[in-house]
């Protein structure tokens, strides 16, 4: 079996069945997956799913008290900016650019912090990146650890029931693993602490970066406008950390062949370019798909690409000292051509 195959942990109902035909599972399976992977009495090695579940839940007080005491139109609209277009664009700028494709480097330390803490922390880099290595090369296939033919729940509880990886791998996997996550400059568990805690993040420093994280944006929000302004922002860090989930659903047609000739020029997986991930985060899906590991994903005119003039304005000031660009390449190899007569 392939290392990309065996990196994930297999979920209970398998990914595929004795005749290699995707496993979809019922919502009640679903959830009793679910619920059993964040059960950190069962394993301490359930720790991640366990904590990303409760990042949740310490949010979930921000939004009470923001509904109960604090709401406000004009406070609500700046919650809708953060969590839809502020928050949504740092994931592609730095999970899915940086983290997973490394499209762009750094030219210091500093600058990879800084765009690191740019937003109110919610993904622990572990549960995005290694996943989304698996998830590009099995697109829409079994193994896909949120194949949009699994439907949404599938893709919504994939967090905890499909994107951790192998608690059982052997030292020469283990190196590779980490490999996906060394750049991102997160704290990596040596071998000995993976075989006690079942991950590539050392969960102290997973705790502590995350608490550190919080601490700082919520002065930071109470000192510009208060605990109004300071609940409204964690309630949308909420909002963008819950229904991020969906985006894969709905960013590979629902599990349905949904593509538009013109704008999906990649067929080989389901993946669609629509308007408002796209315009809202720079996340023109099947762009990116075709060229993984570029920094720009926004190639025709008007596929505006927030996430792309962060990261060029960044290398204008020199804190970016190489990035990937397909946007030549893509024009010549698809647009340009299709005008050619033949």
């Amino acid at each position: 079996m392939a290392f990309i195959n065996r990196v994930l942990n297999t979920p209970s109902y398998g990914w595929k069945d004795e005749n290699n035909k995707f496993v979809i599972p019922s919502h009640k399976t679903l959830f009793k997956e679910a619920l059993n992977n964040v059960n950190i009495f069962d394993s301490r090695k359930k720790w991640l799913p366990f904590f990303s579940w409760s990042i949740i839940l310490a949010l979930l007080p921000f939004v009470f008290m923001f509904a109960a005491w604090f709401f406000s139109i004009k406070l609500f609209a700046v919650a809708v900016l953060y969590g839809l277009i502020i928050t949504s664009v740092h994931g592609t700028i730095w999970f899915h650019r940086y983290c997973t494709h490394k499209s762009y480097n750094f030219s210091h330390p500093f600058w990879k912090f800084l765009t690191q803490n740019l937003v109110i922390k919610t993904v622990p880099e572990e549960i995005y990146v290694v996943s989304h290595h698996v998830h590009h090369a099995l697109s829409d296939l079994p193994g896909d650890p949120y194949n949009a033919r699994g439907g949404f729940w599938y893709c919504m509880l994939a967090d905890v029931n499909h994107q951790n990886i192998s608690r059982t791998l052997d030292g020469s996997d283990y190196k590779k693993v980490s490999a996906y996550l060394k750049h991102t400059g997160i704290k990596l568990n040596t071998y000995a602490q993976y075989k006690k805690w079942g991950t590539v993040t050392n969960p102290f420093y997973a705790v502590a970066t995350h608490l550190l994280n919080w601490i700082f944006w919520y002065g930071t929000f109470y000192l510009l406008g208060g605990h109004g302004l300071a609940c409204a922002m964690f309630s949308a860090a909420l909002f963008w950390f819950v229904l991020v989930r969906a985006f894969n659903y709905t960013g590979h047609g629902n599990g349905e062949e949904k593509h538009v000739d013109g704008i999906d020029y990649d067929r080989s997986n389901l993946s669609i370019n629509q308007l408002r991930p796209g315009l809202f985060s720079g996340e023109w899906h099947n762009n990116h798909h075709l060229y993984p590991k570029s920094a720009r994903a926004g190639f025709l005119p008007y596929q505006l690409d927030l996430a792309w003039v962060y990261i060029y304005t960044l290398s204008r000031i020199g804190a970016v000292k190489d990035y990937n660009d397909a946007k030549k390449e893509f024009l010549d190899k698809h647009v340009h051509r299709e005008k050619i007569p033949q």
